[in-house]
């Protein structure tokens, strides 16, 4: 892993999650105003904004990565442009969960899954949480602790809380209180300070970042040196037309880069699913919340493997003899 410098760029925040759980109205709220769209199947979009002390920040809203019915060509190629829309690194992923789901299910999991596969254990770092239906909560008189607490929660939620420094907002997308909207969005810009002031102010890139800021600087320079030569207007927009084709073709490079990780991780996830099956067979069942624990203290793929045998409706049920179906084998992990 690489890091960026610390510079007085705009913070690029990252919203990932499940769709329907509120990743666009967050944003909406962080902005201050309504550019993102609730769409499922809505491509990466980022839009900026300057807050208090001159603090610029490009909010980035990706799909649903997890989404089975959406295409992996689809799915690869965003993942590459939330990278291309994240000038300078990312600054902070923020997870965002709904409190209005009665449960929190496998596939939110999922996501920072395919993060891991992709940028490897560090990414925890740069990670934070959003719940949000804070109004769902308000009416019922719950506090977002008391939320946690439940037995509808599944438990990989407190643990990656652990893992991300207890770093979690309680958002209400839905309220017309000004102090309520500045409140929870300074609450959660603080968390990104936070993010910063650990990771010594310097933000996540990797090689794929780099790899892909290169093609993106050399098109850039490229394209100026074309417009300084003054070429004919018909002749500069062809040659304009080739630079961005090579672009496309070197960012489709990119995500096949992309497939090639996820398909590694999704075999590394069905041979730990074997394991663990055997280990059973051999030794009978086996305390499968101490296994989860020690999972999730490395944060491995074996964290995924035991969700796939345990979803969440099934904890506490000492692990059992649960076998993974086809969706949860082929989930985008």
């Amino acid at each position: 892993m690489d890091k960026g410098e610390a510079t007085k760029q705009a913070r690029n925040i990252v919203l990932v999650g499940r769709a329907g759980n509120g990743k666009s109205a967050t944003g909406n709220s962080l902005i201050g105003q309504k550019v993102f769209e609730s769409e499922a199947h809505e491509k990466c979009q980022a839009h900026g904004a300057v807050m208090g002390d001159n603090l610029t920040i490009n909010v980035i809203n990706t799909p649903d990565l997890s989404d089975m019915g959406l295409p992996a060509e689809f799915i690869n190629r965003e993942i590459v442009r939330f990278l291309t829309l994240a000038e300078g690194g990312i600054h902070a992923v923020v997870w965002v969960l709904s409190a209005r789901s009665t449960q929190i299910t496998v596939e939110d999991l999922s996501t920072l899954g395919i993060l891991h596969a992709l940028f490897g254990s560090e990414i925890a770092a740069y990670v934070t949480i959003v719940f949000t239906g804070g109004d769902m909560l308000e009416e019922e008189g719950v506090t977002l602790d008391e939320f946690l607490g439940r037995e509808d929660c599944p438990p990989f939620v407190k643990e990656v809380l652990k893992m991300s420094g207890n770093r979690m907002v309680l958002f209400d997308n839905k309220t017309h209180d000004e102090g309520k909207k500045a409140e929870q969005v300074n609450k959660l810009l603080s968390l990104v300070d936070e993010i910063k002031r650990n990771n010594h102010g310097q933000s996540y890139t990797d090689g794929m970042y780099n790899e892909i800021k290169e093609h993106s600087d050399k098109l850039s320079k490229e394209l100026e040196e074309l417009e300084a030569k003054n070429h004919p207007a018909d002749l500069e927009s062809e040659l304009k037309d080739q630079l961005h084709a090579s672009f496309e073709e070197s960012m489709t490079l990119m995500s096949n880069e992309v497939e090639k990780k996820l398909k590694a991780a999704e075999e590394e996830l069905k041979a730990a699913v074997h394991a663990q099956e055997q280990e059973k067979d051999s030794m009978g069942t086996c305390d499968g919340w101490y296994e989860a624990k020690k999972f999730f203290a490395t944060w491995s793929w074996d964290l995924a493997m035991y969700l796939a045998q345990n979803p969440p409706g099934r904890w506490g049920s000492g692990g059992g003899s649960y076998r993974p179906s086809p969706r949860q084998f082929n989930m985008r992990l």
